[in-house]
């Protein structure tokens, strides 16, 4: 589980920074500063705390380096508090401070503002964490997403509900920009797959334990299974009271819902929920991007995450990207980089940074939780 200090050893970052959109980054090339507005806290917090502990740790681990190719990178932080107001300010105002690059804005609503923001002033956004399909369009040539789409997790969700017979699924969604992404992804999966109808679906408020009314519109329908497109208090609360009307079908997650806080809500209710995830388990050192994440965890008072683990992964690939752009790169050089990456094995996980709704070269595993808070495949 995540350790209670990690909002003050993020405090302690120091100043997160932007690659220039000027040619002053590609003239100096000494410093690559990136900008990233993440929720340190309001509902998304203990996902954007361990997004953003890992992406640190990386370029740490990066400037730290005795073969360092000659460039570092500098990380700015800022607390949007999940709020994409809050988000497009911060992101006008990094990359107004000499930013060229915004990265790892973590939510939906949030990482569409700031993709509005580096449209507007001809930045890139690299790495958002759970934004939606919208982004991922072709025309939009500014976004560069490290982890698969809602489609995908959807699909895979949907695909797994059909291979068990459970043709009865319902949707639970946030009142937000997720909610309704992920509620339109459910809804494609069914078409693509050629299955009935959603039974039902609910939407309730953001972070919040008001579900009564969305349990009771549920519990009606008799689902199968229930994808929830929530986070992780809304997710635990209307896994709580579902079970108490006497519910024994089958709850799914997407993956920005957080194993982690998602088990300190539920605890041992956490039994049975199945998670899907978009990164390998934080704990198979067998992978080598695992191994040299748990290394560098190793250094540091962070505990390993998905989350975190997904942070790590997010800025080794913008490092490769920087490396394969060169060192006197400009900001369409570093484009046309991130452009070209299409499969790369970043330690023996594939990723896939080009446009584009849907992802044949990423594995996205569906995991179970026991009531101990362990994961099983």
């Amino acid at each position: 589980m995540m350790k209670n200090d990690r909002r003050q050893a993020l405090g302690a970052m120091g100043a997160l920074a932007l690659l220039a959109a000027t040619p002053s980054w590609a003239q100096a090339r000494r410093r690559i500063v990136l900008g990233q507005s993440v929720p340190l806290t309001g509902a998304g917090d203990q996902i954007g705390l361990a997004f953003a502990a890992g992406a640190k740790l990386y370029f740490d681990a990066f400037n730290g380096a005795k073969n360092n190719p000659g460039w570092t990178f500098e990380l700015r932080q800022v607390d949007d508090g999940y709020d994409p107001a809050r988000a497009a300010a911060n992101a006008k105002k990094l990359l107004a401070d000499g930013a060229d690059l915004l990265f790892g804005f973590v939510g939906t609503g949030t990482s569409e503002a700031g993709a509005a923001v580096a449209r507007e002033q001809g930045a890139l956004l690299f790495a958002p964490f759970a934004a939606s399909d919208a982004l991922r369009d072709p025309s939009v040539n500014h976004v560069f997403h490290v982890r698969p789409s809602l489609a995908d997790e959807a699909f895979k969700m949907v695909r797994h509900c059909a291979t068990l017979g459970q043709n009865r699924i319902a949707v639970v969604a946030e009142d937000d920009a997720m909610g309704r992404a992920g509620l339109a992804a459910v809804n494609q999966a069914l078409q693509e797959l050629k299955l009935p109808p959603l039974v039902g679906s609910a939407i309730v408020p953001v972070n919040s334990d008001r579900v009564d009314a969305a349990v009771a519109q549920l519990a009606k329908v008799q689902p199968h299974a229930i994808i929830q497109v929530s986070l992780f208090s809304t997710t635990a609360a209307f896994i709580r009271k579902m079970r108490k009307t006497g519910y024994v079908g089958a709850f799914m997650n997407f993956s920005v819902v957080g194993i982690d806080p998602l088990f300190a809500a539920l605890g041992k209710e956490i039994s049975g929920v199945v998670v899907s995830q978009v990164v390998p388990s934080p704990r198979s050192s067998a992978t080598p991007i695992v191994k040299e994440y748990l290394t560098a965890i190793d250094n540091s008072d962070q505990t390993a995450s998905y989350e975190g683990l997904e942070g790590f992964i997010a800025a080794k690939a913008l490092g490769e990207s920087v490396r394969r752009a060169g060192r006197n790169a400009d900001r369409a050089a570093l484009q046309k980089a991130m452009a070209g990456m299409g499969d790369y094995d970043i330690g023996g996980f594939r990723i896939n940074l080009r446009a584009g709704v849907r992802d044949s070269v990423r594995t996205i595993d569906l995991v179970t939780i026991t009531a101990d808070g362990k994961v099983v495949r």
